[in-house]
């Protein structure tokens, strides 16, 4: 086997190479590969066996060792993707002299920063506001862009524990060219209530410092209050309906991207497009009361207040332990890839509602709260069938939604431009915004050309089916930054990226072997 090295910034080799002068040629090898790395903890036999089976794996297991063979490559750091990193197999006899051209070569393409605070166009204007939707349930948002009567609108949707904060950078960014709206779900963020929904009527000290919601009695316009995914799609169709005013582009992260496809699915008409950022595929534990109605009678308590007495013990030991500063950062750390990333703001800002006296109980509605009466590969087949424009931008190492739900919503939507950033974790938008408003900037152009003006990277129809990777290079505080996207194309399926990982496994198995 001859092995031909050739480099990218992001790979570690850990196996020596022999010099340039020490390689000989041998006329008689039918081919070269290049790989580095290997997977240790799996045997020859396993991939042999794995390697042999792969004609009669049906569709549901290849899901499944796809996602084990993604975890084994995330976990091992000498464990090298070949499709990521540009490496090549050849066919034909290998010299020194005429080394063939990488068959993924990936090309670099500078993109633009984010505005920057010293210079003259620092970004656009930040407002915020509070909107009252329902007695004693105002809806905090903030906007930016608004004298952009011409342009777009634009909603981002929030994760779970965060709020409009969290698109600080899209505001200030996209507000340039767009109308920007970004809100906090109704239970969340600023938009908790600002009275009691179930008072502690004691009048003692220990009453005063008790946290709300813990009473024995709800108040009268909180006595049907869920924190439920049926109230947050309703929150948002009101939003735009009675806000915006106009059909608008979706963007979701986490939570928010499931909400994001429920009103879509519900509410064609009012969206223009939807964008999930590593959208969560689920959401909520119990039956759905319309959906559901007898299962759901045998739940004696589905997120409504006031909080059972249980409830109540439960939701204060659990309570305490993940609204303490230390679990907050240990989760942002978990989450965010490039642990250079700045999240002083998100921090405090967190830690700012969690002392707000409702949070805890609305973190008690929320996880008891039902499902939502869709299911999110429902709501995707809805999207589909009524034409509602869908595009997915996921980050590669996150560790909750993994890139195997990511390419599940492919797998369903084979048309849906994919792109996979890396090194990127859960929230995008916010580690690597450059990115991310790179590419619904290009993917709202694509929608409102009507196709005139091809999606980012897709300029070529051999792209559009089988993709393409970009080394996207930008600068970020003087620092030059640079990571790898990688569009899949409308051809790209769950087996065809199995096989590839199974087949890179067993190359660098037979390498480390040699």
């Amino acid at each position: 086997m001859d092995l031909v090295s050739c480099g990218h910034s992001s790979v570690s080799c850990h196996h020596q190479v022999p010099s340039l002068k020490h390689l000989k040629h041998n006329p008689l090898r039918k081919g070269g590969v290049l790989c580095v790395g290997g997977a240790p903890n799996r045997s020859p036999l396993f991939l042999q066996q794995v390697s042999a089976k792969t004609d009669q794996i049906n569709q549901k297991d290849g899901l499944r060792l796809l996602g084990q063979l993604q975890g084994l490559g995330n976990r091992s750091s000498s464990a090298v993707s070949v499709d990521n990193h540009g490496y090549y197999v050849t066919d034909g006899a290998v010299g020194l002299g005429n080394i063939p051209k990488k068959v993924d070569e990936v090309a670099k393409v500078k993109i633009p920063g984010l505005p920057n605070e010293s210079d003259e166009n620092h970004g656009s204007p930040i407002s915020s506001a509070f909107w009252e939707w329902k007695p004693k349930l105002s809806v905090h948002y903030e906007k930016s862009g608004t004298e952009n009567s011409k342009a777009p609108a634009v909603l981002f949707l929030p994760g779970f524990g965060v709020g409009s904060f969290h698109y600080e950078k899209q505001l200030k960014d996209l507000g340039r060219d767009y109308r920007v709206w970004a809100l906090d779900f109704v239970g969340q963020g600023m938009s908790l209530p600002y009275e009691d929904p179930a008072p502690n009527k004691r009048d003692d000290s220990e009453a005063r410092e008790v946290l709300w919601g813990f009473g024995e009695e709800s108040q009268p316009w909180a006595e049907e209050l869920v924190y439920s995914v049926d109230l947050w799609r309703d929150q948002v169709q009101h939003f735009v309906e009675q806000v915006i005013g106009e059909p608008t582009y979706i963007v979701g992260n986490s939570l928010g991207g499931f909400v994001a496809m429920y009103f879509a699915a519900c509410n064609p008409q009012l969206v223009k497009g939807v964008t999930l950022l590593n959208a969560t595929p689920f959401w909520g534990f119990l039956p759905n009361p319309i959906r559901s109605p007898r299962l759901y009678k045998f739940f004696p308590w589905a997120g409504t207040f006031p909080l059972p007495s249980s409830v109540r013990k439960l939701t204060e030991f659990v309570w305490q332990k993940i609204s303490d500063p230390r679990s907050i950062q240990q989760v942002l750390k978990q989450v965010y890839a490039d642990h250079s990333t700045k999240v002083d703001k998100v921090f405090s800002r967190i830690i700012e509602i969690t002392e707000h006296p409702a949070a805890a109980a609305s973190f008690a509605s929320i996880m008891f709260a039902p499902k939502g009466q869709l299911s999110f590969q429902e709501a995707c087949s809805r999207c589909q069938i009524q034409g509602v424009p869908i595009c997915l931008v996921y980050g590669r190492e996150d560790p909750w939604v993994r890139p195997i739900w990511g390419l599940k919503v492919k797998q369903q939507l084979p048309e849906a431009p994919y792109y996979e950033i890396s090194p990127a974790g859960h929230c995008p938008h916010d580690e690597v915004p450059e990115v991310v408003n790179f590419l619904l900037r290009g993917w709202i152009k694509n929608l409102e050309s009507q196709g005139a003006h091809a999606l980012p990277f897709l300029e070529e129809p051999e792209y559009v089916q089988h993709g393409v990777s970009r080394e996207l290079e930008y600068v970020r505080e003087g620092s030059l930054k640079s990571v790898l996207v990688r569009v899949f194309g409308s051809k790209h399926s769950l087996w065809n990226q199995m096989s590839s990982l199974v087949k890179s496994h067993i190359s660098s198995w037979r390498l480390v072997s040699r």
